[in-house]
């Protein structure tokens, strides 16, 4: 069976048919959830496409995190459903207190729409678990409200655990092709950080607009989607030796690409 991958819909959400794509496209159902209701209809992950929720009153993702569907996914998150939150969704991770720090307008006050080189910090989540760390990855981002910030003790406690999954990489002027450098003043070239479990995680760049070289400057996005199916089918494959921060309360499983790759040899 198909893993089953939940796409909330805000008013103003721009990419949740993008979103929605990239799970089928990595062997997923895309499951379509509704902001004002509060059923999960029994999802095994959730996506929180971009776009602009409510219209970004307030403040980028404050009044979405407040939606009645994001009740459901901070009580569902606590327990252990993987959640992965794009841009806009970054925001209201942030605004739900499901991840620290926050997103401020981008240094220079100007949106910024283009494909951003970055390099993989931490493979300990179930979205980057198919990298490798110091991967060099390019992925478009698009935003206006992308600075991340935290206060120090946040700052600290990040880099401390190896908390911060992606940063923007490269020099910015001096690069041909897709651009490198921090782009927007966020702290510690932050682009994307995980929870202390390693199953919510949070990025400003947009991974289901690259997961084919088709529509996309490249397919780097797509093992964000392909490593979080993969750790789910190993949890449903049952207990073996522990390996990763990402394990749901009660198992102990090995590294996720690891056990897939596995269970296919075996059944060819």
């Amino acid at each position: 069976m198909s893993a089953r991958i939940g796409v909330i819909t805000f008013p103003g959400s721009l990419d949740d048919v993008d979103a929605a794509r990239a799970a089928r496209y990595a062997g997923a159902d895309a499951v379509p959830l509704w902001h004002a209701d509060e059923d999960l209809k029994t999802v095994d992950a959730v996506l929180i496409p971009g776009g602009f929720s409510y219209g970004d009153y307030l403040r980028a993702g404050a009044i979405a995190a407040q939606a009645p569907v994001m009740r459901s996914v901070i009580d569902a998150a606590r327990g252990g459903l993987p959640v992965l939150g794009i841009c806009n969704g970054f925001q209201v991770l942030c605004e739900a207190g499901l991840l620290p720090g926050a997103l401020m307008r981008n240094a220079g006050l100007r949106f910024i729409c283009r494909d951003q080189r970055l390099r993989v910090d931490s493979t300990d989540s179930v979205w980057t678990s198919g990298y490798t760390v110091g991967q060099q990855i390019v992925i478009p981002m698009k935003n206006a409200e992308g600075r991340y910030v935290a206060a120090g003790s946040d700052l600290e406690q990040l880099e401390g655990d190896g908390l911060v999954i992606l940063r923007y990489a490269g020099v910015s002027s001096s690069d041909s092709g897709p651009a490198g450098g921090n782009p927007n003043g966020s702290l510690h070239d932050i682009a994307g950080i995980r929870s202390a479990d390693g199953r919510v995680a949070g990025l400003m760049p947009h991974p289901e607009h690259a997961i084919d070289t088709l529509t996309g400057p490249t397919d780097d996005g797509l093992a964000m989607f392909t490593a979080m199916i993969a750790a789910l089918e190993a949890e449903a494959a049952g207990p073996v030796e522990s390996a990763g921060p990402w394990q749901a309360a009660g198992t102990v499983n090995a590294d996720p690409l690891a056990e897939a790759a596995v269970t296919a040899a075996a059944q060819a």
